[in-house]
């Protein structure tokens, strides 16, 4: 029996603790699901949904405060974030509650013959949310909502140490008036989860983790012929090839790799930088990176706090003491301190060294010299992830080159920190198969159903 915990990692200590689900009530969870799309979210219209999650998103907002000091204690985010993140799972709940109509009207096909065709989005059913705890109301906000405005029902597992986010948000969804079912919390072990999947009211599983915990959850989906949405890892290239002004470029690459606490799949995580700027980039971006302080998470000025667990902060100092022995230089920080861990710098990273292949999750910046374009689009191309990334320079023509070359889900050039509800998410490569925010999201779970109609 696995148990969810609030432990607080600034302290250790473990606040609160919740019994995983029985057996018994995964039943009845699945059960609410089904009969709440069987019974209305089929026959509810898209503006009744749509009003619905207005004020889902509307409660985020009152609720800010509360929400906001859960999260704090339950994975160790400052303060400020965990209220920015409140403040953008609201907005990417409205968002779907504006365009819901949108997402689900017909789209007429241009046929050939006489008559018409339009595709018609139906909603597939009960889908199972698998979540990670480094967001804990953004990463859900972008799956539930756009699938709740189609009319599919939610079964949301968390992460273990997110135990009363996902109560709040599942009393969110209740005190808006959703009718039973269609958005239910479930505390269940990896166990009941495979069961979930297996289960033949469910029709679709997404999770949001790292690749072995996407891998697990394919197999299984794939045994079952669900459909399956991933987000995984990333370990994001930011390429630096020109600038007008380094000072802004470090504090880019600076505010990239630390928003957090360095724990986001998107966050830039290598910095590959052109040979004539190299020098002074490393020296301004250490120093930066040097001077953000560790804190108390809800201290108004702690830029970083602890990582989200003991265990977590364990691992990256593994690989970083691994990094230095096969090699590579430790620029500065690099001194763990119970589950906190400074921003670190590391250079000297080469192929043959198992970090120029993972990911860092963690205030971990690795910089490397590269001597011009060609150079730097073959480091950021060689690693198994393909989430996002950064391009910098002062050449627009070049950075449409770049862009083109990236084998990323996403580019942003000039600019850092910019995700917004309208734009898609998503990877290739071992970062995953989906997409989620924006329009594309509503393409995941849904039947796109041809209806021909003869002349």
């Amino acid at each position: 029996m696995t148990d969810y915990a609030v432990v607080n990692p600034a302290t250790g200590e473990t606040l609160a603790t919740y019994p995983a689900f029985t057996d018994a009530q995964i039943e009845a969870a699945i059960a609410a699901a089904d009969r709440a799309h069987r019974d209305w979210a089929r026959t509810s219209g898209a503006g009744e949904r749509a009003d619905l999650l207005r004020r889902v998103a509307q409660l985020h907002r009152e609720r800010r405060d509360e929400l906001a000091a859960i999260i704090v204690r339950e994975m160790g985010k400052p303060l400020a974030a965990a209220e920015g993140e409140v403040d953008f799972a609201a907005d990417i709940t409205e968002f779907y509650a504006d365009n819901a109509l949108a997402i689900t009207r017909d789209q007429p096909i241009d046929i050939l013959g006489e008559g018409t065709a339009v595709i018609r989005k139906a909603p597939l059913g009960v889908l199972l949310g698998i979540m990670p705890w480094n967001f804990p109301y953004y990463q859900v906000a972008r799956f539930a909502a756009p699938n709740v405005a189609l009319g599919n029902t939610i079964l949301l597992k968390h992460a273990p140490q997110c135990p009363e986010s996902a109560a709040a948000i599942e009393a969110m969804y209740r005190d808006a008036g959703f009718p039973e079912g269609v958005y239910v919390n479930v505390y269940a072990t990896n166990e009941q989860a495979a069961t979930i999947i297996a289960d033949p009211r469910v029709q679709g599983v997404s999770v949001t983790g790292s690749e072995r915990a996407g891998a697990a959850v394919a197999e299984q989906a794939g045994r079952h012929l669900k459909k399956v949405a991933l987000e995984l890892g990333g370990s994001d290239p930011f390429i630096l090839l020109s600038t007008d002004d380094i000072d802004a470029a470090v504090r880019a690459a600076v505010d990239a790799r630390l928003d957090n606490n360095g724990q986001s799949c998107n966050a830039a995580k290598r910095f590959i930088v052109v040979d004539d700027l190299y020098d002074t980039f490393v020296e301004r971006f250490t120093a930066t990176m040097a001077d953000s302080a560790l804190g108390d998470p809800f201290a108004d000025d702690t830029v970083n706090g602890p990582l989200s667990s003991l265990t977590a902060a364990e691992r990256l100092d593994e690989q970083v003491q691994k990094a230095i022995a096969q090699g590579a230089t430790l620029v500065t920080g690099g001194t763990r301190d119970g589950a906190y861990y400074p921003a670190t710098v590391l250079t000297g990273v080469t192929p043959e060294m198992d970090a120029y292949r993972e990911e860092f999750f963690g205030p971990v910046g690795v910089v490397y010299r590269v001597a011009d374009e060609e150079e730097a689009i073959a480091v950021a191309n060689g690693t198994p992830f393909g989430l996002g990334s950064y391009v910098f320079t002062t050449d627009p023509e070049q950075a449409q080159r770049v862009a083109d070359r990236i084998e990323a889900g996403m580019v942003y050039v000039n600019l850092v920190l910019a995700d917004s509800p309208e734009l898609p998410f998503g990877g290739v490569k071992r970062s995953g198969t989906s997409r989620e925010m924006g329009l594309l999201a509503a393409d995941e779970f849904v039947n796109k159903k041809l209806i021909r109609v003869g002349p």
